[in-house]
């Protein structure tokens, strides 16, 4: 297995593989130039997203600046939005339902790191997906922490630190990020 296969896959990798770094330095790149293109047309904008990202799909918008690690392992469906300051840290899958909007500051993280100290010293990583249904709903300054999913019509309160799997239809806050009764 390569060294992105197995990034992709959530297993421990190195992230000095030179096909790796070539893969992040292009995505910083691109980065340059969808953050540059902000008064651009809208179909200018998604086809940008479209030349990066795993998959845009139509009506989607990330409103600059956003920064994310590799850029394809992103997907998002139709009419996606996510707010000024966004960032996803895709070392595995995001995956972002149809009409979910995303507001500004959130962070989204697949990106984790050995609990072992002397794994961590030998620069070793991995990840774990996060899934966000559709029509979610997730508020200024949020963090989703890696291998976590949001279900369908879920809603996240502005600044909470989710690090568990929020049902479909609920609503969660706070740090950590608790369901609402």
């Amino acid at each position: 297995m390569t060294e992105r296969q197995k990034m992709v896959a959530g297993e421990p990798y190195d992230p000095g593989d030179p096909g790796l770094q070539a893969d992040h330095a292009a995505a910083k790149q691109w980065m340059i130039r969808y953050n540059a293109a902000f008064g651009s047309s809208p179909a200018a904008r998604l086809a940008l997203l479209r030349e990066r990202l795993g998959a845009a799909g139509d009506g989607a918008v990330i409103r600059p600046p956003f920064h994310c690690d590799y850029g394809y392992n992103i997907r998002l469906g139709r009419g996606v939005f996510l707010n000024f300051n966004c960032v996803i840290l895709d070392v595995c899958e995001v995956v972002i339902g149809d009409q979910t909007q995303i507001g500004p500051g959130v962070q989204i993280l697949t990106a984790d790191h050995p609990r072992a100290p002397e794994e961590r010293a030998a620069g070793i990583e991995f990840g774990r997906p996060v899934r966000i249904g559709r029509n979610v709903w997730i508020g200024g300054g949020a963090l989703i922490l890696p291998g976590v999913t949001v279900g369908d019509d879920a809603i996240i309160g502005a600044g909470s630190v989710v690090t568990r799997d929020v049902p479909a239809g609920a609503t969660a806050m706070g740090n950590p990020a608790r369901v609402k009764p």
